[in-house]
């Protein structure tokens, strides 16, 4: 099969690529930057630089690639999150999850493109009421922090336009991602014990490895059709997650600061995220999809797949 894969040099895009090329199909992989091209063709891509915001060259690019399918990874998460400010740290991602996703699907029409496959995300997007596990069937947040509200319209957007479109779409939604590329940011604020728990730090988090990611979006080339939570089989209070991550990288346990002092510091954004959100199930992407995590665990993922290089699929 020939794939086109939007994104391709994210913590995902690459072990995806990797992925998609190991099992045989032809990777057309598109980036901003020509820079990037040396690591794509060592991964066995075919690489195109194209501006996901610039909807005449995404077109363009996907009609000279003839692509059989399109996967959209286009993300833009490089520098530090700013939870204060969260819409202003996800703006060009929140215009890529709009403007690039249209152009993708316009993309996908004009060449006759039946299939695409695009990433979304779950946990802080979930209704924080109601149990601890969120489905695919339930509510989004109806009343997201107002710090998070374009973000959570362009996710909203984005798996509309996917679902709605006229051909076969399927909206991955990853939880919170680890791993080798997604996780270097986090394991020297952990060191430095930067990432305190706040309040009782009961918000329930849903994790996925970037192997795992990767390997429900090969899973869905063939297979499904709608929305699917593509997280691990682990949902845990945030105060779990962040005292095991501390002792995996060698860290300190946490700091524990109050809510007051962590709405001064991160907004009620922070608030959320560490008291309120709900996790995701991944039975639907485990029965449609026929794909199960490698890591099932966070507490295992941690102590192994934190830093380490990415193996050959399996």
């Amino acid at each position: 099969m020939r794939v086109f894969v939007a994104g391709a040099t994210g913590a995902v895009g690459v072990p995806l690529v990797r992925r998609l090329v190991s099992e045989g199909h032809q990777v057309v992989a598109s980036t901003r930057t020509e820079a990037k091209f040396p690591r794509l063709r060592a991964l066995g891509a075919e690489p195109v630089a194209v501006d996901g915001l610039d909807a005449a060259a995404l077109g363009e690019a996907v009609a000279r690639a003839e692509p059989d399918l399109i996967v959209h990874q286009m993300t833009a998460l490089a520098g530090t999150l700013d939870l204060k400010h969260f819409d202003r740290t996800f703006a060009v991602t929140n215009r890529l999850r709009i403007g690039g996703t249209d152009a993708l699907l316009a993309a996908a029409r004009a060449a006759g493109v039946r299939r695409v496959v695009v990433q979304s995300y779950t946990g802080w997007p979930n209704d924080p009421t109601g149990g601890p596990v969120k489905t695919e069937d339930d509510p989004l947040d109806p009343h997201p922090p107002r710090a998070q509200r374009e973000s959570l319209a362009a996710i909203r957007h984005l798996e509309r336009a996917v679902v709605d479109a006229p051909l076969d779409g399927v909206v991955l939604r990853y939880g919170m991602l680890y791993g080798p590329g997604a996780s270097d940011a986090m394991i020297p604020l952990m060191r430095a014990r930067r990432m305190p728990i706040v309040g009782d730090g009961g918000g329930i988090w849903s994790m996925t490895h970037v192997e795992d990611a990767a390997a429900a979006t090969v899973a869905a080339l063939g297979r499904g059709r709608g929305v699917y939570n593509i997280v691990d089989d682990d949902p845990a209070p945030v105060r779990d997650i962040l005292t095991a991550l501390a002792a995996a990288v060698g860290a300190k346990p946490p700091l524990r600061v109050p809510v007051w002092l962590g709405r001064l510091a991160a907004g009620e954004v922070g608030v959320s995220m560490m008291t309120l959100v709900r996790g995701s199930s991944n039975a639907k992407a485990k029965e449609e999809l026929d794909w199960a995590p490698r890591w099932p665990s966070w507490r295992e993922g941690f102590r192994r797949g934190l830093t380490e290089p990415a193996s050959a699929p399996r």
